[in-house]
């Protein structure tokens, strides 16, 4: 489990936490990222959103000087081009995407690697999660909309690696992945606020490394199911995960959504996967 001494991840005290503005925050309505205007040394920062037709994605860059403005913007346009692709390729909702092809039997996951891969976390997290978290049990066939978000983010995520940019936030909707430090020089602070309390302190963390994943704060009734029956999940408002891979903890949201209290259980000790909110309804 992730606690207070590992060095990527920090509890802060939120009363000591009002006087520094968090990067980022989550559970809000406003969720565009706050701007302190503060750029620590020879550092190009960058922030920068985008629209599919699914989702709305907003990346934060905090470049090394060596990578040069024409280098940060070439890794911003190959992160961008990643996440426009993997909707127009695998959106279910697409009837010529790849998703739609494997659904009527046109091709199979082995055509195309980074389908296989995509089918390959799906049978993951359905076992991880005794099949609270099912693409398959949806009308239609397979559906990967679960984690399919938080897959396309972490891909994104590493053409910036590859470009040499290590320092980072991704954003979409209420989901986030970070790696590296902020503009300022320090973790990314994040406050994690409650979907439908607003007198609650927000929760609080410094993060270097991990990603954070949330299901039932769209509003949407009835958007997740549970597999086994196909009836709207109820018993929680919101679910909310942390780990290290996007995509995981994406699709353990939405089981967990799914599953209620009872999938709870799948966060023991040495997982390294959290659940930070799982409020009841």
């Amino acid at each position: 489990m992730w606690t207070d001494e590992q060095p990527r991840t920090r509890w802060v005290d939120p009363a000591a936490f009002r006087y520094r503005r968090p990067d980022l925050r989550l559970g809000t309505r406003d969720r565009r990222p706050d701007r302190s205007g503060l750029v620590a040394g020879d550092r190009i920062a960058v922030r920068h959103t985008v629209r599919t037709s699914t989702a709305e994605y907003t990346l934060l860059l905090n470049a090394p000087e060596w990578v040069g403005r024409r280098g940060t913007g070439e890794a911003l346009r190959d992160a961008v081009a990643e996440l426009r692709a993997i909707d127009l390729t695998y959106g279910p909702n697409r009837p010529d995407s790849l998703v739609s092809r494997l659904r009527r039997g046109e091709i199979s996951p082995e055509s195309y690697p980074p389908l296989a891969d995509l089918v390959d976390r799906c049978a993951a997290m359905r076992a991880a999660t005794d099949g609270w978290f099912d693409a398959w049990a949806v009308p239609g066939g397979f559906d990967p909309g679960g984690l399919l978000g938080g897959w396309a983010v972490e891909r994104a995520a590493a053409r910036l690696r590859a470009a040499g940019i290590h320092d980072y936030a991704v954003l979409t909707g209420a989901d986030l992945t970070v790696r590296g430090h902020a503009a300022h020089g320090g973790p990314w602070r994040v406050a994690v606020h409650h979907p439908t309390d607003r007198r609650r302190a927000p929760l609080v963390l410094e993060l270097t490394s991990g990603a954070i994943g949330t299901s039932g704060v769209t509003g949407r009734q009835g958007h997740v199911v549970d597999p086994h029956t196909g009836a709207p999940a109820d018993q929680l408002v919101a679910a909310t995960v942390i780990g290290p891979d996007l995509a995981v903890a994406d699709a353990y949201a939405t089981a967990l959504y799914a599953a209620g209290p009872a999938g709870l259980d799948w966060f023991g000790p040495g997982s390294e996967y959290r659940v930070l909110l799982a409020a009841r309804r």
